[in-house]
Parts: C-alpha cells; structure tokens; sequence
C-alpha cells in the first residue's frame, strides 16, 4: 500500500534541516523498496520548508513508525505530519 506524507518544517528550522541531512538522505537510501519519490517543499526564496514522501509499506501504522525513525523526525524538525493512503494512477509507476 502507499502513503504519502506530508511533513511541514518549523518555523526557522532550516539549520535543523542542514544538521541533519546528510542523515536523513542516508536513512531513506537505505530503503528504496519502502521509500518511492521524495522531496523537499520550497519557499518563495527557493529555501526547504518541508518534505514530501511517498512510501510502500503494509499499512499505517508501518508508515508511522517508518516516519518516526527518520532523522529529520528524530530532530525534532517538523510541525506537522500529515499521513494519507494513496492510490497511484497516473504518471511514473511506483509499483
């Protein structure tokens, strides 16, 4: 099943964000089964404000608990997650 989530940065948390890249893109490499497309989202000035991901996993609670070991989640980076089931139609296939 995909989710796609849906993380907002904090306000002024771009240093956050730069401490814990490297990590974060390490984590997320090393499940390119899990981990389908993902992104950062971009302010006006071009600046990463949040995090798009589309994941496969089982279910839900798999896609939390994915998410929660994320290093970004781990420091404490993001606002707000917003996790939903996603049905993949058009486009680049995520199967």
């Amino acid at each position: 099943m995909h989710f796609v989530a849906i993380c907002l940065d904090k306000p002024n948390a771009l240093e956050t964000r730069l401490a814990s890249r490297a990590d974060h893109l390490a984590f997320l490499g090393e499940s390119p089964e899990i981990v389908r497309l993902g992104g950062p989202f971009l302010d006006s000035a071009g600046q990463p404000v949040g995090s798009m991901l589309i994941l496969d996993l089982p279910d839900e609670a798999a896609a939390r608990a994915f998410l929660a070991r994320d290093p970004y989640a781990k420091a404490g980076l993001f606002a707000s997650v917003d996790l939903r089931a996603y049905r993949p139609v058009l486009g680049v296939s995520l199967s």
